[in-house]
């Protein structure tokens, strides 16, 4: 299957498999949400994720992540820059998300980062998404 936009694919099929209180979600493989769910992980907004070996393009199977009250951990997502409409910041304009209790994460010559991580590296770059 080609999709225009795999980032924007796995955002929504994160958001409704937690909607519908889902233990685990496929999603199809790209490097790019491979780097953003080891962020995701990091920050421990999923439990883990794993490869699997379809004989084709592959998929990440994500194991999403729930409180004792079954609440997902994983409040929100927006897809901020579209392929359709990029959206760059500069080193002293990284967005913070809810004044630091979510994350923006970006692409940078760096590599995918957080927005803190950003920060740190003094390290512009494009906005992917926001998660809270």
């Amino acid at each position: 299957m080609n999709l225009t936009d795999p980032i924007s694919n796995a955002l929504t099929v994160i958001r409704n498999g937690s909607r519908a209180k889902k233990i685990k979600v496929d999603i199809p493989f790209s490097k790019m949400t491979e780097e953003i769910f080891n962020i995701l992980k990091r920050e421990k907004f999923i439990k883990d994720f794993k490869f699997i070996d379809d004989k084709k393009q592959g998929a990440l199977r994500v194991y999403l992540k729930y409180t004792r009250d079954e609440e997902s951990a994983i409040k929100g997502l927006a897809r901020i820059s579209k392929p359709s409409l990029r959206i760059y910041v500069k080193k002293d304009k990284i967005p913070k998300v809810f004044g630091g209790l979510g994350i923006a994460i970006l692409s940078t010559s760096r590599g995918i980062v957080t927005d803190t991580q950003a920060t740190e590296m003094q390290a512009g770059g494009e906005v992917l998404c926001y998660v809270w």
